[in-house]
């Protein structure tokens, strides 16, 4: 008798961790998906569509240099931005944005193909402002931090600045400064 009601037990749980097993294979997802709000509905991720689409990026300190090109665009169902940038001589970068709803807050991340890779760990995005901080190690190994600005200047023109500064904050220098203008398509 003893055998019988432990091979129904065991039966019964083996049962249970099958359909458990099965249910979360289905459906990984199911309870968190149920109180998950899509990014696209999120005013935090619309606050930066403003950005969206192919430009023309000049430097206004450096008029004789070649026009730059970028295009930023959404994906992960509109959860990630995505900004891929080129100078036309064979210098691109890439720029990838989000919102983490967990914090709150907005992270990115800048790589190019001259090794060099910024990760920012900070950042807020308001009605035509975004505004991003990190750091990284300079070549001496001191810490470099890096504040990356995107104003929308009119709804065809989007201005990026990007400073950095070796002295923890104090004093800031301006790497980079483009205008963009929505190019046609």
């Amino acid at each position: 008798m003893t055998y019988n009601v432990v091979h129904r037990v065991s039966k019964w749980c083996l049962g249970l961790t099958v359909v458990v097993a099965v249910g979360a294979c289905l459906r990984p997802g199911a309870l968190l998906a149920l109180r998950a709000e899509s990014c696209s509905s999120r005013a935090e991720v619309k606050a930066l569509e403003y950005w969206l689409g192919h430009w023309r990026v000049t430097n206004p300190e450096a008029p004789a240099v070649s026009t730059s090109t970028s295009t930023v665009s959404l994906t992960l169902d509109t959860c990630l931005i995505v900004e891929d940038w080129n100078d036309g001589k064979g210098h691109v970068g890439k720029n990838l944005l989000a919102y983490s709803a967990d914090d709150k807050t907005w992270y990115g991340m800048f790589a190019d193909n001259h090794d060099r890779v910024h990760v920012f760990t900070d950042g807020t995005v308001s009605a035509g402002v975004a505004e991003f901080h990190g750091r990284s190690r300079g070549p001496d190994g001191g810490t470099v931090l890096h504040r990356v600005k995107v104003v929308r200047k009119a709804p065809d023109a989007v201005e990026q600045t990007w400073e950095q500064s070796m002295d923890a904050g104090t004093s800031w220098k301006t790497v980079f400064r483009g205008e963009y203008t929505r190019a046609n398509q």
